[in-house]
């Protein structure tokens, strides 16, 4: 809550390496916007609120956690497979296996559940950035 990529991390690391925020933004962004507004057999449908939920449980995970989200969210929209599923590919790569991932979402596409490998996979690598850019800040001061 202290320390964000929007207020400091993105500035801080544009200042020790011209333009390398602005790649990291945008990287972050086009994993974090990727949708085809469908769910399973659904069409049309805002997922904006699920890719939320999982980019923040994920920062939870790393114990990043932000005021202004209702984290109640986090339990109605990610199902507990899911979450163990997060939680081990974020935490413990190496314990992931065939049926952990078969084991959430079985009646979604394939693509769905790379997508959601993508969020959680983005939200990590934001999440080490923060708490690295983080110590730089306070080494710096």
């Amino acid at each position: 809550q202290d320390y964000t990529w929007e207020d400091h991390g993105y500035s801080l690391i544009n200042r020790l390496y011209p333009d390398v925020g602005q790649l990291l933004d945008e990287k972050f962004q086009v994993v974090y916007n990727l949708t085809y507004n469908t769910i399973a057999m659904h069409c049309g449908v805002d997922t904006s609120m699920l890719r939320r939920a999982i980019w923040n449980y994920v920062h939870c995970v790393f114990g990043i956690r932000y005021d202004d989200y209702d984290y109640g969210e986090v339990n109605q929209l990610l199902e507990r497979s899911l979450k163990i599923y997060i939680k081990t590919v974020a935490c413990y790569p190496e314990k992931t296996t065939k049926r952990i991932y078969t084991q959430f979402w079985r009646h979604f596409k394939h693509s769905e559940k790379v997508h959601v490998n993508l969020l959680l996979l983005e939200a990590r690598m934001q999440a080490a950035l923060l708490y690295a850019l983080r110590a730089v800040t306070r080494y710096m001061t």
